[in-house]
């Protein structure tokens, strides 16, 4: 019955981008259940593609753009199957699409998402399409997750193998990472800060080294209190291998364990206080310590061929015609291709006819 009804609609779709002889518009590339991927499809993703590629490695562009341009008709088939996957699944983007456009417009400082609109169509970008393709990025990408990653699973013994094949890629200098919390002493250029303003921010350094001692949780006096500017994200600084410090601050943070918080330490900019947070042992660490990176990487080297596998299961339930003179890399030999009848297609757009004489 489903594919009943994909010839059908297949059918449809080609009476209405017939010819008014009755042939159809060579326009088209391929049709993939309901939908058609049109030349003009292709060329768009072929100058986004060569654009990105610019833009990623000039000097290397034309040569992975030669590479890649055989797949672009497989990756639009691709995405064609896992949207029409989603809709069968009953998957809405909506949500996710509001809260998608909603980051970029923070991102790129706007108001309102009527200017994130206008700075498209400034650029020459549809903003309909731009959303249209970030509705479908969001949905392939649920579809993916769903019946593909899911059910990827892998053993103990793939993660030790896995772990003692790639253990210098694991291997980690000493370092510490930190969190500070900073009361400024500000002064001007060239001059020494006022000693009363000194003597106020040792005193509130203090006060605020009291409260953490007491417990209060550092990263929440850092994002109240601290004027340095990693307040925002609990005073988090990064980490930092031997060497690249002061000395003095070296010295006492790398005798410091987890956890632990200095005391107040005079600097030029003011008065700090730090927090280990990190301090991994150099070396390979424990097989545990990496565990998550060891799942992560066999994730994605397992995500491709089983992807690749799933589309192909996608394209054998479909009905897909690509057209002479194209070739879609990713066709399945058991692929089933509709045929259509001078016949099918005039009786359909008789039937259109009269729908609209009838409204």
């Amino acid at each position: 019955m489903r594919k009943c009804f994909f010839l059908l609609a297949g059918v449809m779709a080609l009476a209405t981008a017939a010819g008014a002889d009755g042939t159809i518009i060579e326009d088209i590339v391929a049709q993939i259940n309901a939908d058609v991927i049109t030349r003009a499809d292709l060329q768009h993703e072929r100058t986004q593609m060569m654009a990105e590629l610019q833009q990623q490695a000039p000097g290397q562009a034309q040569a992975m753009f030669a590479e890649r341009e055989k797949d672009i008709l497989r990756n639009l088939i691709d995405e064609r199957l896992l949207v029409q996957k989603g809709a069968d699944l009953g998957i809405n983007a909506d949500v996710e699409l509001i809260k998608r456009l909603d980051e970029i417009r923070k991102s790129m400082n706007m108001e309102t998402m009527e200017d994130l609109e206008r700075a498209a169509q400034q650029q020459g970008v549809s903003f309909e399409d731009f959303k249209q393709n970030l509705r479908n990025s969001i949905i392939t990408q649920q579809v993916i997750g769903r019946e593909v990653g899911s059910r990827i699973q892998f053993t103990q013994e793939e993660i030790h193998k896995y772990y003692d094949e790639h253990k210098q890629e694991f291997s980690q200098p000493e370092q510490v990472r930190l969190s500070e919390i900073l009361v400024a002493t500000p002064a001007a250029e060239g001059q020494a800060a006022d000693p009363q303003k000194v003597e106020e921010a040792e005193r509130k350094a203090k006060e605020l080294l009291a409260e953490i001692r007491g417990g209060a949780s550092f990263e929440e006096v850092a994002r109240r209190s601290s004027e340095g500017p990693t307040a925002a994200q609990g005073g988090d600084i990064g980490q930092f291998k031997r060497g690249v410090l002061a000395a003095e601050l070296e010295e006492l943070t790398f005798e410091m364990k987890v956890g632990e918080v200095s005391d107040v330490i005079r600097t030029r900019q003011g008065f700090i206080i730090l927090k280990v947070t990190e301090h991994p042992t150099p070396g390979v660490p424990e097989m545990k310590t990496v565990e998550p990176r060891i799942m992560e990487a066999l994730y994605y080297s397992k995500l491709q061929p089983t992807l690749r596998a799933y589309l192909t299961r996608l394209r054998e339930e479909a009905y897909i015609d690509v057209h002479e003179g194209y070739v879609d890399t990713g066709a399945s030999p058991n692929q089933t291709k509709p045929v259509y009848t001078t016949a099918s297609v005039e009786e359909e757009k008789k039937k259109k006819k009269k729908k609209f004489l009838i409204f």
